[in-house]
């Protein structure tokens, strides 16, 4: 593949990447509306469109039409900035996330990802925790007591919770021997007594890696029982209050494409990525792994929306003594565990 024709596909995948997860986005907001809606004995969205399908296109004009207010007191340079910080963090992420395996398009093959690097989870774990920032300037920014305390309540829990994060991915790494996100998914491939998949969950010995992988993931993306830098009750909608229009839609397409980017790194860390129980004829080797790949990521945001529709709020001691006191030492012990595993193996 020659200069030019690497730099076309790259785009072509880009901005595919891009429209897929900027839909995604949209959708997983009116999935969320609706299984909550059913949870508390609701409806949900039901007017725009066959099962309220069009509501997410009709709060995407509503943003863009809504009146852009900026408050007189607020540091105008961030206040601006910090929303399009925590929207790109939250977009670039992707760019490395294999979804499958290979494709072939008018004889040229490619990977189904933008980009194959072999650090993909470093640069994902880089990227995803410079959003914070976004979060902690808006705090600063609006000069505003609640969001100045969300935006601290962001910092703290993004410190707090990304050491345990990282520990629980460190047993898969030690498996795989590697950074690449795809030589992980490979090395979960098949299976061991015929049935069982080689998934490092399974196979692996990560299932407490994987609960506190899950657990420091909603942490990271603010999801309730975790959303303290949020907490209506108590901030009126923290780190976000003096936002309004797009800013704030910027805001929100931020939260929900992160927790699409947890579950994307769950399911290629843990449950073995694109490989499921069937592979079928050869016309569908290209197709089969993609859907068991956006099933699983489908099963982990619908876990994120059950979770959001029947766990309460922690309070904020709560939340810090459970990261710190419960969390980090499991996950070393975890990790000790692991290690041993593997030495004693070879």
């Amino acid at each position: 593949m020659n200069v030019g024709t690497f730099i076309l596909v790259s785009a072509i995948k880009t901005v595919i990447a891009l429209l897929v997860l900027l839909t995604a986005v949209a959708y997983t907001v009116w999935l969320e509306r609706k299984v909550v809606g059913h949870i508390q004995n609701r409806w949900g969205p039901t007017r725009v469109g066959p099962f309220g399908l069009l509501q997410p296109l009709a709060d995407g004009v509503k943003f863009m039409f809504k009146e852009d207010l900026v408050p007189p007191h607020v540091y105008k340079p961030l206040y601006i900035a910090a929303p399009i910080i925590a929207v790109v963090c939250a977009l670039t992420s992707i760019s490395v996330i294999p979804i499958g395996n290979w494709v072939t398009v008018g004889g040229l093959r490619t990977p189904l990802q933008i980009t194959d690097l072999n650090i993909g989870l470093l640069i994902i774990l880089g990227i995803t925790s410079m959003g914070v920032y976004g979060v902690a300037l808006a705090g600063w920014s609006s000069n505003s007591k609640y969001s100045l305390l969300g935006g601290l309540r962001a910092s703290a829990q993004m410190v707090s919770y990304e050491i345990s994060l990282g520990l629980s991915l460190i047993g898969v790494l030690i498996l795989a021997g590697s950074f690449s996100l795809r030589e992980i998914v490979d090395a979960q491939a098949g299976s061991f007594w015929g049935f069982i998949p080689k998934w490092n969950i399974f196979y692996g010995g990560q299932i407490v890696a994987f609960f506190i992988y899950l657990t420091s993931a909603y942490a990271e993306t603010n999801r309730i029982p975790f959303d303290l830098p949020e907490a209506e009750t108590e901030l009126v909608a923290g780190y976000h209050t003096e936002y309004s229009a797009m800013k704030f839609a910027m805001f929100f397409m931020a939260e929900y494409a992160n927790m699409i980017t947890v579950s994307c790194v769950a399911t290629l860390l843990f449950l073995g990525g694109w490989h499921g129980p069937l592979f079928g004829a050869a016309v569908l080797q290209e197709i089969l792994p993609v859907f068991w790949f956006l099933l699983k990521v489908f099963v982990f945001l619908f876990i994120y929306i059950w979770v959001r529709g029947t766990l309460p709020r922690f309070r904020y001691d709560q939340l810090m003594a459970f990261g710190w006191k419960f969390l980090l030492p499991l996950a070393i012990a975890n990790l000790v565990l692991t290690g041993l595993i593997v030495a004693l193996r070879s």
